[in-house]
């Protein structure tokens, strides 16, 4: 592997504003793509799905958590396997505390196939507290391209797929897969793949999310022991 070359300091900083610019200028063009993401439109949810999780039966909307949105990540473990995908155990360690998603009215939980006796011992294994439920018995995975056929027995994807709660209505929002995964794992990468965003003022298009506004002037971010509930 060849190294950098090695220049001055002087040299160093022309190079670095010269990066900065076309930086700034994939940010901005994030910014549009994540605005142009929240305005696709929605898919009602109208099948009662049934998953399986510490409390036993639930439905999605329990899911929730009594919140607005949900996050779910699609975490590759078939019925007939005894350990989780190693990728994916991965991604669920980047994973922060939910706290600050909650805190954006979005809930975050993971959903695989396998039988909830099954992950239970594995999220144990792992040392994971955040939510993971069975959609062993129902179409969960398969309906939302988690799951998809190949050859004599159907194969697993890893991807996220966004959820919306309007009333007692259900919309699914967003999905990506394979390397729509790169990058995901922090609260604001999540959040940007929801109908919501950030939920902050300087978003596009404005007055679209239900902006939270913070009026005891401490900003958006707290220590995760200082949100209100």
């Amino acid at each position: 592997m060849s190294l950098p070359q090695i220049v001055t300091r002087a040299q160093w900083v022309a190079a670095r504003e010269s990066l900065l610019v076309e930086e700034k200028a994939v940010t901005r063009a994030r910014d549009e793509l994540n605005a142009r993401r929240r305005a696709l439109p929605m898919v009602e949810v109208v099948t009662e799905y049934v998953f399986e999780g510490p409390d036993g039966k639930v439905a999605l909307r329990d899911l929730f958590e009594d919140r607005e949105q949900l996050v779910v990540y699609h975490f590759m473990f078939a019925p007939e396997q005894d350990t989780g995908c190693a990728g994916c155990s991965g991604f669920l360690d980047q994973i922060g505390n939910l706290t600050h998603l909650r805190a954006r009215g979005t809930a975050f939980a993971a959903v695989s196939r396998a039988p909830f006796t099954k992950l239970l011992p594995f999220k144990a294994r792992m040392g994971w507290t955040l939510p993971w439920y069975s959609s062993y018995v129902c179409d969960f995975n398969a309906d939302f391209g988690a799951t998809v056929p190949a050859g004599d027995r159907p194969a697993e994807r890893a991807g996220v797929s966004c959820f919306l709660r309007h009333g007692e209505r259900l919309f699914h929002t967003y999905s990506t897969f394979d390397r729509g995964l790169d990058g995901l794992g922090s609260t604001t990468s999540l959040l940007d793949l929801t109908a919501l965003g950030r939920q902050e003022e300087w978003e596009e298009p404005r007055g679209r999310a239900l902006v939270r506004r913070v009026r005891d002037g401490k900003g958006w971010l707290r220590h995760h022991d200082d949100y209100d509930d």
